[in-house]
């Protein structure tokens, strides 16, 4: 089994973009410039911190004059790209897409659209009137992993789908780092959890069961990461002294005070020394104890959801793993499929007795080679090489998106929500 191929005999146009955020997941999608030049090029950036903006600029060699450290000066040029790639914060993704398919730009935007369930059809809608391309960063759905399930699926090896079990094991650490210190710990600076980070198994599951969610109920909360499970005397900051330092899984001292120039460390200070990450953890929100920060995401959360055709879904999304991975189990009237997608393996139990383990092809790049693929994918679509469009378009993830916003409804409510009226009410507001 493996993923569609893109051949080399295609005519490729060279794609020019402009980038608009680049931080981490910008840097990431705009490296496929670097090694594919005759497909890709990035030919201006807007990014407010003058560092990354100046690295990024440099490796892509774009003049003084398309760099830029706002995003509305960009768009106030006259149109210097096909396309924009829109890679800032959360809620700093509607007013520059709009603006740019007003310019007549096709657009490449991060997940989550935005934290706001109406921008998020708003956009979808605007790109749908003005006929340009909305694609949305769901990596995972161009892996070969979860092909491979669609594909398991589509031939029907395990039959109807009637039971979906799904962990999102965020793992202790990455929660620490993303939910408790980072930029998404506040639900009001960036987003609820379940869009956050989990807006991508929504995708995932709206695809894979490929039908309509009728009703859906959530419960969680913020357990741990809390002030009152602050040890004795532990400080604000690990780095100030704290008893238990040493012992703590999530200590700053261990995780960040050395000269690891990667992810997560790159994110606490652009310079990876020992001065500058010794400043970053006195000054910055990744030395916080992660007792006593100002996060206020939940650290567990499940979502039960019914499907128009009878299939129902158990969905999981907690902090407390030592692995960061997602593993499910597929129920079907014939068979299972279990998955693990860290390890890369799929087990197909099939009733008769058979059982087949099913390892697919490794592909280099990060998310298991999803984000070369969707760069991939998005340079075909702008050559026209694509049939149906996008896979993850505007319209698609505005749809499960709208998962995302009911379960937060219901968790914070604690009602079941009709998903036909909820979406209605959205349309409305």
């Amino acid at each position: 089994m493996r993923f569609a191929a893109f051949h080399l005999r295609e005519m490729i146009i060279l794609v020019k973009v402009a980038l608009i955020g680049a931080g981490n997941r910008g840097s990431n999608y705009a490296s496929y410039a670097l090694k594919r030049p005759h497909e890709l090029q990035v030919v201006a950036v807007a990014e407010p911190d003058a560092k990354r903006r100046g690295k990024l600029a440099e490796l892509h060699g774009i003049p003084e004059e398309r760099r830029f450290a706002d995003w509305k000066q960009l768009l106030d040029q006259p149109r210097l790209a096909d396309a924009v790639m829109i890679c800032t914060q959360d809620h700093m993704h509607f007013d520059p897409v709009l603006q740019a398919l007003e310019q007549g730009y096709h657009v490449l935007v991060e997940k989550p659209m935005s934290p706001e369930p109406r921008e998020a059809i708003r956009m979808a809608e605007e790109a749908e009137r003005r006929g340009r391309m909305l694609v949305v960063c769901h990596v995972l759905r161009y892996t070969p992993f979860f092909f491979a399930v669609k594909q398991l699926l589509a031939e029907g090896r395990i039959g109807r789908i009637v039971t979906v079990q799904w962990n999102e094991n965020v793992g202790y650490w990455h929660q620490a780092h993303s939910f408790v210190r980072g930029h998404w710990r506040s639900s009001k600076q960036s987003s609820p959890m379940i869009l956050a980070k989990c807006c991508h198994d929504l995708d995932l599951l709206q695809w894979l069961i490929d039908d309509e969610c009728t009703r859906l109920s959530s419960f969680g909360g913020l357990t741990y990461f809390r002030q009152e499970n602050a040890p004795q005397g532990a400080p604000e900051r690990c780095i100030d002294g704290c008893p238990v330092e040493h012992e703590c899984e999530y200590s700053a001292l261990k995780w960040y005070y050395n000269e690891i120039d990667k992810w997560p460390q790159s994110t606490v200070s652009f310079e990876p020394t020992f001065a500058a990450r010794e400043k970053a953890l006195r000054e910055g929100p990744y030395g916080k104890c992660v007792f006593r920060t100002d996060n206020d995401v939940v650290d567990h959360q499940v979502v039960s959801m019914e499907f128009a055709g009878g299939a129902t879904v158990a969905f999981t999304m907690t902090a407390f793993t030592r692995d960061s991975s997602r593993t499910f189990k597929i129920m079907g009237t014939k068979g299972e499929i279990l998955g693990h997608f860290e390890k890369n393996e799929l087990e197909i139990r099939h009733f008769s007795g058979k059982t087949e383990i099913l390892r697919p092809e490794t592909v280099d790049g990060n998310h298991k080679g999803g984000d070369v693929a969707l760069m991939r994918e998005f340079v075909r679509l702008m050559n026209g090489g694509v049939r149906g469009g996008a896979k993850t378009s505007g319209t698609v993830s505005a749809q499960s998106h709208m998962l995302a916003f009911a379960a937060e409804h219901a968790r914070v409510t604690g009602a079941a929500v009709d998903m036909k009226a909820f979406a209605q009410q959205v349309r409305h507001e």
